[in-house]
């Protein structure tokens, strides 16, 4: 593994220890070690991955990424600042709006102001990268409540249309375009606001624009409600709430990672 060399002083303001006049005053006091040995010189550089960093001869896990599964809810917008509505990152605790968080905490991709479900959020960009690149279609599978129901007919030839690409309108700023192909499963009718509406889930390999509701829209019909389930081999965990969110585990992570 290579090695990632970066400045003692900003390695542990980026773990949280304060800022870089708090670490400062850390590093003087003596009590910060690297591989056994007293450093305080904040410029004094160590690799994050291999050396051993100890305060008051108590060694600190360092964290080189983090990776964080939320249940989004709506109203919430997908930034790290809104004027007008709560972000995602305000229903985060305050370890990850400091630190290593602070900079490179990220959302992988966007849901809609009223769109629920799975999001991630993460400094691996590299990650990020590989889950929203069109090039590696990585799935997406969102549940979806209908404005109308359509019958046994209709929706055969809803699923015959999302397997052969769905042309989407143009929308906002945003040009029309040929959806890749996707794949539809009807599912039990379902209560949504007090009223029966077809539910569908729907797997999609892109991420284009408002595109779920943009695709049902050029069938003719409204989406009322959209939760995304999962991302790739990814599923979002049942037992977080709306606006719940917790970090990921490894074998999640490991469900990421692979290439496809």
């Amino acid at each position: 593994m290579a090695a990632v060399s970066e400045r003692l002083d900003k390695i542990l303001a980026n773990q949280g220890y304060g800022t870089r006049r708090d670490v400062k005053r850390l590093l003087h006091e003596g009590t910060v070690m690297v591989n056994g040995k007293t450093v305080t010189d904040g410029g004094t550089h160590a690799d994050v991955l291999r050396d051993v960093i100890a305060i008051d001869g108590e060694k600190i896990t360092l964290r080189t990424s983090v990776y964080l599964m939320m249940n989004k809810c709506v109203d919430v917008v997908c930034a790290s600042r809104d004027g007008e509505h709560k972000t995602v990152f305000d229903l985060l605790d305050s370890e990850y709006r400091s630190g290593i968080c602070a900079q490179d905490l990220h959302p992988v991709g966007r849901l809609d102001i009223d769109t629920e479900g799975l999001l991630l959020l993460t400094t691996d960009g590299a990650l990020t990268h590989r889950l929203i690149s069109p090039k590696t279609h990585v799935s997406k599978t969102y549940l979806v409540y209908l404005r109308d129901n359509p019958d046994g007919k209709q929706r055969d030839a809803y699923i015959k249309a999302f397997t052969a690409g769905i042309h989407i309108e143009p929308e906002d700023n945003e040009c029309g375009a040929d959806c890749l192909p996707a794949e539809l499963k009807w599912i039990d009718d379902a209560v949504f606001s007090g009223s029966a509406h077809a539910a569908a889930q729907l797997t999609i390999y892109e991420g284009k624009y408002h595109q779920v509701k943009r695709m049902f829209a050029a069938l003719g019909n409204k989406v009322v409600y959209l939760k995304r389930i999962s991302m790739g081999n990814l599923r979002l965990d049942p037992s977080l709430l709306p606006g719940q969110f917790r970090e990921l585990t490894s074998d999640e992570l490991s469900q990421l990672m692979p290439v496809d």
